[in-house]
């Protein structure tokens, strides 16, 4: 623990190690984000009245490879980016969590209460709770603390900010009260854990264990309690390509559009549960190719058409991979496009039919097409349906796709990103 005074010292204007691994090197850069740590200290001391705290970071995630895999056991490629949810946080010596996180009201957790309540599903206070009760589970220890958090992840964007706030709460936990003991992964799982059982949101586990782990990283879910996580030795900067993910908007809370959402990994399932087992990752294509005469009256089409997504992207990430072991740029941008013409055609989370007249994203991906064809890559960027798409623009192309996409969805909204080494971590400086 460290005092506000003695912290902002060290935050020295931004001109630190740990910032500049956190947001790079650019001058600007770094006296925003001291600027920004700065206030959040100081809302602290406001809120709460204390002095002695930590910091902590925890980035969004871009997925790179392998759209709607994991759920179902699969393989992904994704990475940690450079937009992230911050927190300044204490110990208070009671049961209860108190989180202030900027531009929402307070909520508190009281862990003298640590069952489901299905009447607090898709609240923060539920993640927060879930997160607790498995770790305590788990024979972590846990305890009330104070915090203030501000995002930079934006909610809906398709860069996890939701995963991004389950780890950074992890995090927090681990440094307060466990010396730090939390591994990344494991904090990656119980976050994923809380989201399914206290949040009521059935999600797979990439997001969290790209924002929990860090840098460019593989990670293979056939075994969803280790899974496998390998970091990739890739400098994207030297392609001389920028990842550019758009804001397109869009997307829907209300229960018919969270129901199809949630019909990806059931309807994936339930073609492999007539094959008698439980994910697509225990089939072949060539199985679900010899069944469809008899399953399809029973899954549905669509669920099909998914479960022949899942087979082609999961393959795809093992070469996307080794494409980039390789050094073979071209292969792997190839193998974007591929990805995203799946998502649209087979996966089918491009848009909500429930709101078909609101397509946002296959107009990000018309207009990616327009100016990147031939020269780039493009996809949809995540859950889909709404939030954001994905682009690898040439640096000669950037300005030229930016005012484009721009122009429709608004200024601000394309963000140029990097791929961070740091998952979700305590802000040492």
């Amino acid at each position: 623990m460290s005092t506000i005074s003695e912290l902002i010292g060290k935050i020295n204007g931004g001109d630190n190690a740990a910032f500049k691994e956190l947001y790079g090197a650019e001058s600007d850069v770094l006296k925003s984000q001291a600027e920004r740590y700065e206030s959040l200290m100081g809302t602290f001391k406001d809120t709460f009245g204390k002095d002695d705290v930590m910091l902590f970071s925890s980035p969004g995630r871009t997925e790179i490879g392998g759209n709607h895999t994991d759920h179902n056991y699969g393989r992904v490629l994704a990475g940690a980016v450079n937009l992230d949810n911050i927190a300044v946080a204490a110990a208070n010596g009671t049961d209860i969590i108190k989180i202030k996180s900027a531009g929402y009201p307070e909520f508190q957790v009281d862990l003298s209460d640590l069952s489901i309540d299905e009447s607090q599903f898709y609240t923060s206070g539920s993640i927060v709770k879930g997160i607790s009760a498995r770790l305590k589970e788990l024979g972590y220890t846990i305890g009330g603390f104070d915090a203030c958090i501000e995002g930079r992840v934006p909610a809906g964007s398709g860069l996890s900010s939701s995963a991004s706030f389950e780890v950074l709460i992890g995090a927090i936990i681990s440094h307060l009260f466990n010396d730090g003991k939390l591994d990344a992964v494991e904090n990656a799982i119980v976050g994923q854990w809380a989201e399914n059982n206290f949040f009521g949101k059935p999600c797979g586990l990439m997001d969290q264990t790209a924002c929990s782990v860090g840098g460019l990283i593989t990670i293979d879910f056939e075994d969803p309690a280790k899974p496998i996580v390998k970091a990739l030795d890739f400098d994207f900067v030297s392609t001389n390509y920028a990842l550019v993910i758009t804001d397109v908007g869009g997307g829907h809370d209300d229960p018919a559009s969270q129901e199809e959402y949630a019909s990806l990994p059931t309807e994936m399932k339930s073609v492999a549960k007539e094959l008698g087992k439980e994910v697509l990752r225990q089939t072949t294509l060539e199985e679900i190719v010899e069944k469809i005469p008899e399953i399809r009256t029973k899954t549905g089409d669509r669920a099909i058409l998914r479960a022949y997504h899942f087979q082609g992207d999961n393959q795809r990430v093992v070469d996307q991979v080794a494409a980039l072991e390789n050094n073979d740029f071209d292969a792997f941008l190839k193998m974007v496009v591929e990805s995203g013409y799946s998502s649209y055609m087979y996966n089918q989370n491009i848009y909500d039919i429930v709101h078909k007249d609101e397509q946002v994203v296959s107009l990000g991906l018309a207009l990616s097409e327009m100016v990147l064809k031939g020269k780039g890559a493009w996809r949809v960027h995540g859950g889909g349906f709404g939030g954001t798409i994905q682009a690898f623009v040439p640096q000669d192309l950037v300005d030229t796709y930016v005012k484009t996409l721009e122009h429709v969805y608004g200024e601000g909204k394309c963000h140029k990103l990097f791929i961070r080494s740091k998952g979700s971590v305590r802000v040492e400086l």
